[in-house]
């Protein structure tokens, strides 16, 4: 085996625990390398027997007098396993719970190393070491469980840190040499860098918390250069493609304007803006690949409308693609009413029901190839085209496609988007998001896309007004939630951060308990819906098609609900355990209402006492901005917690922090230096493909 290796082909041991560590992310030898510790315990402090104080985090080494199991009675707690260790200056007490096993293992005369927590745990007072970490020492051996700083890892059942630490240094020994520098040692001096191969050995088995810091900063650095670099490698493969479309500008510019004029509101001056960057993009040799960033109801669709009018206009087709249904509907209704008074065929294709166009379309279609059996689907007529996943569906070809639009890229794979480009000849393509990401965030993961930044709402648009709500008001907020649904109307969320309850966390409200429970016990007079990511694609369609149509009061959904669902009559959204979320999240999941022209409203439920968290909270009742929320929550809580409990996309970084700006800025200096003579790195070029291939950069 060498460190690419699939562990399916490994060991027996490795197999057994295939599937396991699939859970981590471990596939191949080298992924073991790379899943680092969250933490460490510090068992440094080796300490003889007659010196240990009472409360200190100490390592004993010594030989085992005896060792004897205690069963016990009416307890959760079976057995008791209790070893007595001497030095050379006295003895102490081991104690384990529920590991019968170590009475094979630790048989009298073997010599151990055991780290732990020293205390008086036992009545009669014996100074003994409760589960302590513990090794058998033979000969030379190195400890790597004790009498050192000890790495603690990601775990899962039936994975412990312990059989994880085993594995990587018995990795690390057989395979180390197969770990090669690529960085030339010019870079590595002038950035203040440990060296690669030295960095993963000290990540896991350091010689002291500053050496830790200084392997986990090499690293770190690491998934930023390959995020940079992987960037200029797709940016250099965009611009080396065949010569893309160039539409005429100047030659429509009394219809564009005229377009625009049309509108029944007046653009923000960020919307103008990405309209002008769209229109320079337009005119170049290479296709446009641009990312255009903006929060719910900023304008996205109208600045992707007149793209495609513009597309129209020099006698191309465009597609929009939407991650939903209900989305793409709504995208359909908005952009036929702006632009089919124009002239422009806008059409609709789902997966669960074709529009007549397309039906009649691929009917002429199969008709005039009745002879040589092409049953593709070709819209000759159709200029616009909306759909979902369908539009993918390599029976529908269009007949000069020029213009690609993905609205929530992070929702399709890096292959969807290259199918629906191969659709067209080099078409553009513009990608929307309506997740707020930090500007810092934003250019390490998109740096080869040209980005264009909605921070703007369009005049008149409504704040939804923001609560965090004390637990003692809930029963008058679910009166005041009645009241609004039976008075004015109107509908409401109500969002839950998990399916099925938790065993850890009993307190946090699940989906399914707390749509049974506001059933029978608060509002059994009303209409509720039930929504979570576990249903299947067609039942979750009906239900939102469902509350859409008005025959839900309340919808009680996990938050698969946060991007692509328009309800205009839902004016409420109650947020459950709202400490769960990001702020960015929580954004997210406010822009579900506010959609109508009725005023709306966000309330916020936490059972957390802590002060930052109720600060961080509170900003909701401020701040009406996606990217100042995303900034906020990034210096507040880390980027681990940047999105709550979905990642959207976002890579998750093991080394880095997104906060880091000082080392992103390094690591895209590196890069710009070492790209264009990336040839004559051949370590460097092949560490880079190795690290695309097991996509540990972002797609």
């Amino acid at each position: 085996m060498d460190l690419y290796t699939p562990i399916t082909r490994g060991n027996r041991a490795m197999k057994m625990y295939a599937r396991k560590l699939e859970k981590l992310g471990i596939h191949t030898l080298y992924d073991f390398l790379f899943h680092l510790p969250s933490r460490y315990e510090n068992y440094s402090l080796i300490s003889k027997i007659a010196e240990i104080q009472p409360g200190e985090t100490v390592t004993i080494q010594g030989q085992v007098l005896e060792i004897k199991t205690n069963y016990m009675r009416g307890a959760r707690v079976k057995t008791m396993q209790k070893a007595l260790v001497a030095d050379d200056t006295g003895t102490i007490e081991l104690t384990w719970f529920n590991q019968p096993f170590l009475t094979k293992m630790l048989l009298p005369n073997t010599t151990i190393s055991a780290s732990g927590r020293a205390d008086n745990f036992s009545r009669n007072k014996t100074l003994s070491l409760q589960s302590p970490e513990y090794e058998i020492i033979t000969g030379n051996n190195q400890a790597i469980h004790t009498g050192r700083l000890i790495p603690i890892y990601p775990e899962t059942q039936g994975v412990s840190s312990k059989w994880l630490r085993r594995q990587i240094y018995t990795i690390l020994t057989q395979h180390g040499n197969e770990l090669k520098e690529y960085l030339p040692e010019t870079l590595l001096k002038e950035n203040r860098l440990m060296d690669f191969t030295h960095a993963v050995q000290e990540i896991h088995f350091p010689k002291d918390s500053e050496t830790a810091e200084k392997a986990k900063e090499r690293l770190a650095f690491d998934e930023f250069f390959f995020m940079q670099l992987a960037a200029k490698k797709r940016r250099a493969e965009w611009h080396a493609i065949q010569k893309g479309i160039q539409f005429e500008i100047k030659k429509y510019d009394k219809q564009i304007k005229a377009c625009i004029a049309s509108l029944p509101f007046a653009l923000t001056n960020a919307q103008q803006a990405a309209i002008n960057h769209i229109l320079q993009d337009f005119q170049q040799k290479t296709p446009m690949n641009r990312l255009l960033q903006g929060d719910v109801g900023s304008g996205k669709t109208v600045v992707a409308a007149i793209g495609m009018y513009i597309s129209f206009l020099n006698g191309y087709q465009s597609v929009l693609m939407a991650p939903t249904e209900i989305l793409a509907t709504q995208h359909y209704k908005t952009i036929s009413k702006l632009l089919e008074p124009l002239g422009v065929t806008v059409d609709l294709v789902t997966g669960s029901s074709k529009s007549i166009k397309y039906q009649v379309a691929s009917s002429k279609n199969k008709e005039k190839n009745n002879k040589t059996h092409d049953t593709n689907y070709i819209l000759h007529d159709t200029h616009i085209v909306i759909g979902t996943h369908a539009v993918l569906n390599e029976k529908l070809q269009f007949k000069n496609l020029g213009l690609v639009i993905i609205d929530e890229q992070q929702r399709f794979g890096v292959e969807q988007r290259s199918i629906i480009r191969q659709k067209g000849n080099n078409p553009h393509l513009l990608t929307m998001t309506a997740t707020p990401i930090p500007r810092t965030v934003a250019l390490t993961m998109y740096g080869d896309l040209d980005l264009s930044y909605l921070n703007e709402m369009p005049k008149g648009r409504k704040k939804i007004k923001t609560w965090l709500v004390p637990p003692e008001k809930r029963k008058a907020a679910y009166a005041w939630i009645r009241e609004e649904i039976k008075e004015k109307k109107s509908q409401t969320f109500i969002i839950c951060p998990f399916i099925e309850p938790s065993e850890t966390m009993q307190t946090i409200k699940a989906v399914n308990q707390e749509y049974e429970q506001l059933s029978k016990n608060v509002y059994p007079d009303l209409k509720l819906g039930l929504l979570h990511g576990k249903q299947k694609a067609k039942e979750k369609d009906e239900t939102l098609q469902q509350f859409s149509n008005g025959d839900f009061d309340i919808l009680v959904a996990t938050p698969v609900v946060e991007v692509g669902i328009d309800i205009p009559n839902a004016t409420i959204i109650m947020i459950e355990a709202a400490e769960r979320f990001g702020l960015a999240q929580l954004h997210q999941l406010r822009g579900r209402v506010g959609r109508g022209d009725k005023k709306s409203y966000c309330l916020l439920f936490t059972d957390s006492k802590s002060v930052q968290t109720n600060t961080r909270l509170k900003a909701m009742e401020t701040t009406y901005s996606g990217a100042e929320l995303a900034e906020l929550d990034l210096k507040l809580r880390g980027p681990g917690n940047l999105y709550g409990t979905a990642q959207h996309g976002i890579p998750k970084l093991k080394a880095a922090t997104f906060s880091d700006t000082l080392l992103i800025q390094k690591a895209k200096l590196t890069a710009d230096k070492l790209f264009p003579s990336l040839s004559l790195y051949p370590e460097l070029k092949k560490q880079l493909n190795q690290t695309l291939s097991a996509n540990i950069s972002p797609d």
